[in-house]
């Protein structure tokens, strides 16, 4: 993902309705299934970052939504794909 515009933020409204603003580090299409790393958004860079790997699945009708990663093998993979990811694209950046 390029940081050439800007980072990409989402907004999730989880099932008690409560909204969390997200910081999208990047995506990864792996096994038919997009994946994002995400964080919580915030402007304090003195905190550890702490990194969610959420797997985009579509519904009935169409429309995305977001879940969490059940299987541990599944979430291994991505975790290990995805960090791989990050790293090259920092790399780059050097």
């Amino acid at each position: 993902m390029s940081d050439e515009y800007g980072s990409d933020f989402m907004t999730i409204v989880d099932e008690d309705g409560t909204e969390f603003e997200l910081e999208v580090l990047t995506t990864l299409e792996w096994g038919g299934a997009t994946y994002l790393a995400v964080t919580p958004a915030t402007d304090d860079e003195t905190e550890e970052l702490e990194v969610s790997i959420l797997k985009s699945v579509e519904e009935d009708d169409g429309e995305p939504i977001l879940c969490a990663i059940e299987d541990d093998n599944e979430l291994e993979t991505v975790y290990g794909l995805i960090m791989d990811q990050l790293y090259e694209e920092e790399d780059d950046e050097d």
